[in-house]
């Protein structure tokens, strides 16, 4: 499977953002796509998951209650809305899918390039 994630930007504390990540090629046996990032050197943050077959949804603690994630079938894409943003949600965010149970980024084989979210204060 191939990853392409877009729609990152800048846009001030407070305001909104929505990241798409579109899959292509061959998506059997995904059993999620999560999102993460990652600032500087740091180590890779789990964001959120969306679980293909149950629709289930998982965030990480720091975005909870803000973020959404979401799938649409007719475009292939698994959609993160970010709202309520702050300066310390600035970071490169990445999509990844996983076929087991897991939001390790070790577990996630497929790997989108990325895409720069700047939250200003």
């Amino acid at each position: 499977v191939q990853l392409q994630a877009s729609g990152g930007g800048l846009v001030q504390a407070g305001g909104s953002l929505r990241l798409s990540c579109t899959h292509s090629g061959r998506t059997v046996g995904i059993y999620a796509t999560a999102w993460f990032r990652q600032v500087g050197g740091k180590e890779r943050e789990f964001v959120a998951r969306f679980t293909w077959r149950t629709g289930q949804t998982t965030y990480g603690d720091s975005v909870l209650g803000r973020f959404t994630i979401s799938r649409d079938n007719v475009k292939n894409t698994v959609d993160l809305q970010m709202n309520d943003l702050k300066p310390e949600d600035t970071a490169v965010y990445f999509c990844a899918t996983a076929q087991y149970n897991t939001i390790q980024s070790r577990g996630h084989g497929y790997w989108g390039q990325g895409t720069q979210v700047t939250v200003s204060s």
